[in-house]
This record gives C-alpha cells, sequence and structure tokens, in this order.
C-alpha cells in the first residue's frame, strides 16, 4: 500500500500516516484499517479507494468490507459504542478491546486514547495474538499524539482527499 499523500501535514500526522502504512504492509492477514475519533468521524484509514495507486501496485490486495473506509469507521464507531455501554451497564471500567470473530474474517476495535477508536479487519486466516499485538503497539505509540488539533488536521485532510477524489 502506498501512503496518501502526506504533503503540507504536520510532523505528527505523517508519523500516523506511517504507522497506519506499517501496521497494514507489516501484518499479515490485516485488510483494512480505521482509525475514528470520538464522535465517530474517520481521522485515517488503509482504503485502498482513496489510493489508485495502490491499487496498481497490490491489485491482489482485498480492499476490506465492501464499500470504502467510511464503512469499517461507521462498524467500528457502533461497536466501540456499544461494548462502552455494556461496561458502564457492567460497572466493569472502560474497554481496552474487543474482538468480532467470523466464518471469514475477524474484526478488532481497540481504544487509542479519548475516546478514539483503532478498528482493524483481518482475513479468516490471521493470527489474532500478532494483530492485537501490532495493534497495541500502534495505539501506545498514536494514543499520546493524539490531540484534538490533530484530530482536526487528520479530518481535514480525509474531507480535502475525498474532494479531490470526487473531482
Amino acid at each position: 500500500m502506498t501512503a496518501p499523500s502526506t504533503f503540507g501535514l504536520s510532523s505528527e500526522a505523517r508519523n500516523l500516516h506511517w504507522l497506519l502504512t506499517n501496521l497494514v504492509e507489516e501484518v499479515p492477514g490485516i485488510q483494512s484499517v480505521a482509525v475514528v475519533s470520538s464522535d465517530g468521524l474517520l481521522l485515517l484509514s488503509s482504503d485502498h479507494a482513496r489510493n489508485a495507486e495502490a491499487r496498481e501496485t497490490r491489485p491482489d490486495k482485498p480492499t476490506g468490507p465492501r464499500g470504502s473506509s467510511a464503512d469499517l469507521a461507521t462498524i467500528v464507531s457502533g461497536i466501540g459504542s456499544l461494548t462502552i455501554g455494556a461496561a458502564k451497564l457492567m460497572q466493569f471500567g472502560g474497554v481496552k478491546h474487543t474482538m468480532v470473530a467470523m466464518d471469514e474474517g475477524s474484526l478488532f476495535v481497540m481504544s487509542i486514547s479519548d475516546g478514539s477508536l483503532l478498528g482493524v479487519h483481518g482475513s479468516a486466516d490471521c493470527d489474532m495474538s500478532v494483530v492485537a499485538y501490532h495493534m497495541a503497539l500502534f495505539v501506545g505509540r498514536a494514543g499520546h499524539v493524539l490531540t484534538p488539533e490533530l484530530r482536526s488536521e487528520l479530518r481535514k485532510s480525509l474531507e480535502t482527499a475525498s474532494a479531490g477524489s470526487t473531482r
């Protein structure tokens, strides 16, 4: 996967793009990744549909759930909200991570900071412990830099990329 253009972004935003690209490329079985804000907005994505060059260089790489990264963001946000509500009802404290195992794939959701979430769609043959380990590394590296200012910058960069791809 080739990272989306990071021209004009802060070093923190470029670093998060690099971390996400590295996560997708280095961990076998990961099909797509989304970072979602606490209010459900997509902040960062591995969506190949946004990147024609990635489709040309890796046509065999699955693109994740049907549709776009917005679909994965919606799913991640919904599961995050559901598990947070369940934890409050059960009085078990905060939710660290959630995993949904399906016949032909897995979905992992992990808390980053202030309610932001990392969602990973993995193939059926992915090693769940390896995926969870690398997600925890991402969260550890991203959590302290994911400030309100950086979330705003990432959101604006996605909106700009979306506007450019619809032209």
